[in-house]
């Protein structure tokens, strides 16, 4: 019987790419034109963890079960954002599945972000170790556990200060670049996705368009063109398969909608006060709102008054498509017969307008703001703040992050029913799909495919 070749696939998980911005990009133009460029949806909603989980699992959020960039426990009023463990998803990813077929296969899953304890041969993502004195430790999670002190050695601290926050940068990307290629030395893996985050940054700080957000496309395809040279040196360039997966497309905003703010009003929400200001109090809420860039969860104490809640944001400036009920089955958010809250998601869920985006803004008055608030903290904060990328100038020198919503320029986790295949897949070589466009679930297929499992 003849063995089963081993392939080497690089799967790159690019958060931001446009169609127009390969002509910036010309390495990446170069790996389209030399194989495919097609169309992809991501689906719903575009947002980091939930489109990663599409990704490496091929299914919609009512199989993964990943609705947001946090995980809400309807159970013990607990919400943790940017939760990190492999285990919160409902379904094995595409290195559990290769391996049950392909055990012979290595992979690895590189600072994909809920990828702690993943299975893959190489892992690794940010870990910061919390120190008895308040204080933190950069570290990084790794399988095998030695290696990011290894990589410590040859390229220095991770910069976590350039992975998110006022002066996040290529520097960040450069770094998961480069220590994928050094960890790959020893042993290659043959299926592998990166996550190289470069193009969310100016993009929502000063807008898609913006001159910075399209110099970023230059300073990341010089990276990628680097990474795909050295891994080509170790395994051969006529082994290698290169796969790219946009994310989402970050788009022009110039709305914000507070729906915290909203629902205070109206006497659902609720606050304590503290010696750090107002903060949220899920336990006594009778409804309050995840919001995760475009997309805002709605979560009820009781389910009943789903539809009272969402007549509450109806006809709103910013305010797109409400979901409840049989929306949140066809919106792929809930499974068929399965309550919403065994889903995850909101009991009802508002999609912004496309130039419009959501706060998690609770206080009414600034001067009421909790201390996280101008903090870069993105544990304690009930859902995303992209103003953590900017930096109030007015208390320099102290380091503060500003409140003034207007700031931000692009967002992203909305879908265009007019154009839902926002972004782009490209294979380096032509007979990887024959498919006229994709959906962000086709992939972990494609790839398991070109495995032989």
């Amino acid at each position: 019987m003849t063995a089963k070749i081993a392939p080497h696939v690089l799967l790159l998980s690019l958060p931001g790419l446009r169609a127009e911005d390969l002509a910036r990009m010309p390495v990446l133009a170069g790996l389209a034109a030399g194989g495919r460029c097609v169309p992809l949806a991501p689906g719903f909603p575009a947002v980091t963890c939930p489109v990663q989980a599409a990704l490496t699992i091929g299914a919609t959020p009512a199989v993964h079960g990943i609705v947001a960039n946090g995980l809400f426990d309807r159970g013990t009023n607990h919400l943790e954002m940017w939760i990190s463990p492999d285990s919160v998803h409902r379904a094995p990813r595409i290195w559990d599945r290769i391996k049950r077929v392909r055990p012979d296969l290595r992979t690895a899953a590189w600072f994909l972000l809920q990828s702690k304890h993943a299975t893959a041969d190489l892992v690794c993502l940010p870990a910061p170790k919390h120190n008895p004195d308040g204080s933190e430790t950069m570290w990084c999670h790794t399988n095998p556990q030695p290696l990011y002190a290894a990589l410590r050695e040859t390229l220095g601290e991770f910069p976590l200060h350039k992975f998110w926050g006022p002066v996040a940068g290529i520097e960040s990307s450069r770094w998961i670049a480069r220590s994928f290629v050094e960890s790959s030395r020893p042993a290659p893996p043959h299926v592998a996705v990166v996550y190289l985050p470069h193009l969310d940054y100016a993009a929502q700080r000063t807008g898609p368009d913006s001159p910075s957000a399209l110099a970023a496309c230059g300073e990341l395809d010089a990276e990628i063109g680097t990474l795909i040279d050295d891994f080509a040196a170790i395994v051969g360039r006529e082994h290698l398969t290169v796969l790219v997966a946009g994310e989402y497309r970050i788009r022009p905003v110039s709305h914000a909608i507070h729906p915290n703010r909203i629902l205070r009003d109206a006497g659902l929400l609720a606050v304590r006060e503290t010696v750090e200001g107002e903060i949220l109090d899920l336990a006594a809420c009778r409804a309050w709102t995840l919001a995760d860039h475009q997309v805002g969860h709605i979560y009820l104490r009781d389910p009943a008054d789903a539809a009272a809640v969402a007549d509450l944001f109806r006809g709103r400036a910013g305010v797109g498509r409400l979901l409840v009920g049989d929306d949140l089955v066809a919106a792929g958010l809930v499974a068929p017969g399965q309550s919403g809250q065994a889903g995850r998601c909101g009991d009802v869920v508002i999609e912004s307008t496309l130039d419009s985006w959501q706060t998690y803004i609770y206080w009414l008055d600034d001067a009421q703001a909790p201390t996280f608030a101008r903090t870069i903290d993105i544990h304690r904060k009930p859902g995303y703040d992209p103003l953590e990328l900017h930096l109030d100038r007015t208390r320099l020198p102290q380091v503060a992050i500003p409140l003034d919503t207007a700031l931000v320029k692009g967002s992203h986790g909305a879908v265009d029913p007019a154009n839902p295949h926002e972004t782009i897949f490209i294979a380096s070589r032509p007979d990887v799909t024959d498919a006229i466009m994709l959906a962000m679930t086709d992939i972990a297929a494609i790839v398991e495919r070109m495995c032989g499992a």
